[in-house]
């Protein structure tokens, strides 16, 4: 969602100033410079991981966060203002990605959290764990069975505490309780109010057996394929992230200690470790310098046992390149001295590409006259402060589905099923009762409803590389997305599939067609591309930088046990180490891979 100027200007008066209480903001508040672990990253997996190693009250962690706190921050609590929280805001590292070759050349955002809780302070909460076909093919490539999913289903309970939604309706043939956690770190919940389409997408499943309903969508134990109720990491109308759950149950531990606005610049080298090169300790300076000749409070924290790296698929990346870690050719043209030659680092960038298709809709009943009007927006706000009800209360899509390209489908006479296995998904539609275009701002007039299609199993793999050796630098993130005969054929189909989806009965009365020239003029294959190369972004779903392979294997970034190839002492934990992205959104399978982290990790205390 691109929300107009006007609700953007409503939206900034509502980040309130954060209350600093479960945290430090300057590295002059740290009492020691030594503790057991060092976690890089205060987002969706690094909180995972400093609140269960923090259980045990004798071993002591630091987090570095680069971001602010999340506290007091409306746009972070309330969960259909998430779209508001990126790009270009303090909360977002603003990243843009390289010209896209497949997409005429265009750069667009590539939003990640900037904030404690990183990205699951500011993504869509969509809540689902990936299909049994991911993780085992991720047990298969690693050579670990311990990552194959009959054995990561029990992170589940941990994980997930399924809560009713905020409106308390009746949940029955919505979603199966058996395949869910009922006290676990993070609340899920959900639909909580109801949208305009609801009941046209729900009659659809039943006149179309081309998509069938889905009575649970979150995957694992149950098909992912079908179309059903989104699952949300929510619950009581608040957004439900890595910093609101699992540090939040840790934050009265003193063997914890957050450090926010703190950016790590470089991982140092601390001696050897038979033929492994360790790296112990963390240089890092306070928020807010623009290269390291500029820094105030430059400090190095060391660890005793490991510094786990969870800044994410580009943080950790650009970390360990500035590092030494990476290619060493690349790093010398920088003049990075090379530490550990691993060509890997940075490269297997895999994403799902997004596509909103906007439909004009009959009537005045979509969201869009709401995000139009002051009013009604400072009456929704005053609605979800008093009671934590109202649409902004709720995800800003109730229903999604996921399907698969017929076998008979010509692509495959040429191309290898990229799935990660016969029942899992090659792309997805999300329903948007509203103007829903990440980049594209809403229309002065009109009413609109967005089908926003995904190819969930991508082939196209893309880079990211450091620009300078200055930390502050952005990286080079390419993602080449739709650069595969795969991918666009996928997308394609997908807007096939959706024109198909709204010629139901159920859509008839109001549903008048697609909107703008470029969608509207999509008939033929060659259109339907022309279109969708010029309108295509992300979903930013980022993996695959630091992918997982055996031990044995010289590919890759890191072991089945994610420590980094060559190195000692240090580790990664987020969804850079998945060497395929997940057929489902990733926050879920991010969370289920840094409860195992943690286990992997106490183990080898």
């Amino acid at each position: 969602m691109a929300p107009s100027r006007l609700l953007s200007f409503v939206l900034t008066s509502l980040f309130i100033a954060p209350s600093l209480s479960i945290t430090i903001t300057q590295s002059s508040q740290l009492t020691t410079s030594t503790f057991d672990y060092v976690i890089v990253g205060g987002g969706t997996a690094g909180l995972v991981i400093a609140n269960r190693l923090t259980e045990n009250p004798h071993v002591s962690v630091l987090v570095l966060e680069a971001g602010g706190s999340d506290q007091g921050i409306v746009a972070a609590e309330a969960p259909f203002l998430g779209p508001t929280l990126t790009p270009n805001t303090p909360f977002d590292w603003n990243y843009t990605v390289t010209p896209q070759a497949s997409l005429n050349g265009r750069s667009f955002p590539y939003p990640r959290g900037h904030i404690l809780g990183g990205s699951s302070s500011v993504n869509y909460m969509v809540h689902q764990v990936g299909t049994n076909e991911d993780w085992n093919r991720l047990a298969a490539v690693s050579g670990d069975p311990g990552w194959a999913w009959n054995n990561m289903r029990q992170y589940i309970s941990k994980t997930e505490k399924f809560v009713p939604p905020i409106d308390g309706h009746n949940t029955t043939g919505q979603f199966i309780p058996s395949l869910h956690g009922f006290n676990g770190e993070v609340l899920c919940s959900l639909p909580g109010g109801n949208q305009t389409i609801d009941s046209r997408v729900i009659a659809t499943t039943q006149q179309l057996a081309e998509f069938p309903f889905n009575q649970d969508t979150m995957g694992g134990d149950h098909s992912l394929l079908g179309v059903g109720w989104m699952q949300s990491t929510d619950g009581g109308g608040i957004r439900s992230s890595s910093s609101t759950s699992y540090l939040a149950q840790a934050n009265s531990r003193p063997n914890l200690t957050v450090l926010i606005n703190a950016t790590v610049l470089k991982l140092i080298q601390t001696g050897t470790s038979g033929s492994l090169k360790a790296f112990r300790s963390v240089q890092f300076a306070n928020t807010g310098a623009t290269s390291v000749a500029t820094c105030s409070g430059l400090r190095t924290v060391t660890a005793r046992k490991e510094v786990i790296l969870s800044a994410g698929s580009i943080g950790s990346t650009q970390i360990l390149q500035l590092s030494g870690i990476g290619d060493a050719k690349k790093l010398a043209s920088l003049k990075i001295p090379s530490t550990i030659n691993n060509p890997n680092v940075g490269e297997n960038l895999s994403d799902h590409p997004l596509l909103p298709n906007v439909f004009s809709v009959k009537g005045n009943l979509s969201f869009d006259g709401i995000l139009r009007d002051p009013n009604q927006i400072n009456n929704a706000v005053g609605q979800w402060i008093s009671s934590r009800t109202g649409i902004f209360s709720n995800n800003v899509a109730n229903h999604y589905g996921f399907a698969r390209l017929p076998p008979s489908s010509t692509i495959f006479k040429t191309t290898h099923d990229p799935a990660a296995g016969p029942t899992s998904p090659h792309w997805e539609m999300v329903f948007a009762n509203f103007w829903f275009n990440p980049t594209v701002a809403l229309p002065a007039t009109g009413s609109f409803m967005t089908i926003v299609t995904v190819v969930i199993s991508p082939t196209s793999r893309g880079s990211i590389t450091l620009a300078s050796s200055n930390p502050f630098d952005k990286p080079l993130i390419n993602p080449n997305f739709l650069s595969t005969d795969f991918d666009i054929f996928a997308m394609r189909e997908s807007v096939k599939a959706i024109k198909r989806f709204l010629a139901a009965p159920a859509w008839s009365d109001y549903v008048i067609g697609p909107f703008g020239d470029a969608f509207s003029k999509a008939k033929t294959d060659a259109q339907i591309e022309k279109y969708i190369r010029g309108l295509a972004t992300t979903i930013f779903h980022p993996v695959g930088t630091a992918s997982m392979t055996s031990a044995k294997s010289s590919a890759g970034v890191v072991n089945p046990d994610l420590t980094v190839k060559g190195a000692a002492g240090l580790r990664v934990v987020d969804a850079s180490v998945f060497p395929f992205v997940p057929s489902s959104h990733t926050q879920g399978p991010v969370y289920l891979l840094a409860e195992r982290a943690a286990d992997i990790i106490k183990a080898a205390a």
